[in-house]
């Protein structure tokens, strides 16, 4: 039995199916199911049982003989939202009562940290844990990833096997129901669909020109591809970013998106909003030497790979992974 948490979810439902394609499917899915939306990223997959987040410690206690795997995707994500008690039950001492059930139980963990822990990347983008304390996150929602992975790394006791993985821009099917959390790239089909055109933030750095701010996009199936490494790695204990380990522009992203949809480019420049201007990033690049050090030689989709492939069999189509 296999459990993932945040299963109703953009990357928690894209493991499921990586899972099923696998041939695993007593998959234990845990989340608040109260989305119809998010309830259609789990039509069509095999599942053993559904438990609701509040409930799931308590069904572990029980349960816990049959759990082969946990993978911990759930958490509450949204960067704009700064009520730090939220984060704090649902993102830190949700994660510390998974890890100690862990421990006690004998259960291999992998969790979802996030590039977020970086800030605007003063200390760089290596996942050294040397580094970790010394991290400046820009809100709440990086404050409480890095502060459970300060947490984790400080504990006596930990899992037998445990990963945190340090998503960076991830994008792909079964983010329709993210709002205005969803990627760049979905943004821009829905644009480009309703009115022939993207907009994008202009660059207030004088280092970098209108649309050459430049992120980590990383496609939802090479995460999946890692979790599924680390399913039966199981050494290696620790923290991992997880990127493409290419930064690439928003024009890169843009122009890759309107080909896919066989347009010509027509993009826009609006101002970032001044409430987010001093916080935002300009750069960030997963160094991912730790990953490949411990076996993972997969290669991962280009940028040019990845919206295609999202664009053509699943947005166009309206799909599902």
């Amino acid at each position: 039995m296999i459990i993932v948490t945040g299963a109703a979810g953009f990357i928690g439902s894209c493991l499921v199916g990586k899972l099923n394609s696998e041939g695993f499917n007593d998959i234990v899915v845990v989340d608040d199911f109260s989305s119809p939306e998010k309830m259609k990223n789990l039509e069509g997959k095999t599942i053993s049982r559904r438990v609701h987040r509040d409930e799931f410690m308590t069904w572990l206690r029980e349960n816990q003989k049959f759990v082969q795997f946990i993978f911990h995707i759930g958490a509450r994500t949204d960067t704009t939202e700064f009520n730090t008690e939220i984060f704090d039950r649902l993102n830190l001492n949700y994660t510390k009562s998974l890890w100690e059930l862990c421990v006690e139980f004998g259960l291999p963990l992998v969790y979802a940290s996030s590039a977020a822990t970086y800030g605007l990347g003063e200390q760089g983008y290596v996942d050294s844990h040397e580094l970790i304390p010394r991290l400046q996150p820009l809100n709440p929602y990086g404050a409480s990833k890095n502060d459970f992975d300060i947490w984790a790394l400080k504990q006596e006791k930990k899992p037998y096997f445990w990963v945190g993985l340090k998503f960076f821009n991830v994008y792909g099917p079964n983010e329709y129901h993210k709002g205005r959390m969803a990627s760049v790239i979905f943004h821009a089909f829905s644009q480009v669909k309703q009115n022939g055109k993207m907009k994008l933030f202009r660059s207030h750095n004088s280092a970098y020109k209108d649309g050459e701010q430049l992120r980590d996009f990383v496609y939802v199936k090479d995460v999946c591809e890692v979790c599924y490494f680390l399913l039966h790695h199981r050494k290696d204990s620790g923290i991992y970013n997880l990127g493409s380990g290419k930064a690439r522009t928003f024009l890169d992203l843009v122009k890759n998106t309107f080909v896919a949809m066989k347009k010509e480019p027509q993009i826009e420049f609006v101002d970032t909003p001044a409430d987010i201007r001093d916080k935002y990033q300009y750069f960030t690049e997963a160094n991912m030497t730790k990953l490949k050090s411990i076996g993972y030689d997969k290669a991962f989709h280009t940028l040019e790979e990845g919206v295609k492939d999202y664009v053509e069999n699943y947005l166009l189509e309206s799909k599902y992974l």
